[in-house]
């Protein structure tokens, strides 16, 4: 990730550690991806039966390593705008 915002200079890190929120918000992004993700399985139909449940797992976990880069970048970016107060950047003032 960038230190400063190549366009404004905006320091995103505020203090060191300041990160370690994303975490959590990374852990929520994760448990609702999960969730969508075996409802979808689910209704097309792939985990009908109890035989299917290491593939259905799988699947689980599959979704989970394939949409880690973006849980990254996403959970940053709402810690940043959204639960972060006082740091809400207008470029055009």
């Amino acid at each position: 990730m960038n230190d400063n915002c190549h366009k404004c200079q905006l320091k995103f890190e505020r203090e060191p550690g300041y990160f370690y929120v994303a975490m959590f918000v990374s852990y929520a992004l994760n448990i609702v991806q999960m969730i969508l993700t075996g409802v979808i399985s689910y209704a097309l139909g792939l985990a009908l039966s109890y035989e299917n449940l290491w593939s259905y797992v799988g699947l689980l976990f599959a979704s989970t390593v394939l949409f880690a880069p973006l849980n990254f970048r996403y959970s940053r970016i709402i810690l940043l705008y959204w639960l972060t107060p006082g740091l809400h950047y207008t470029p055009d003032q």
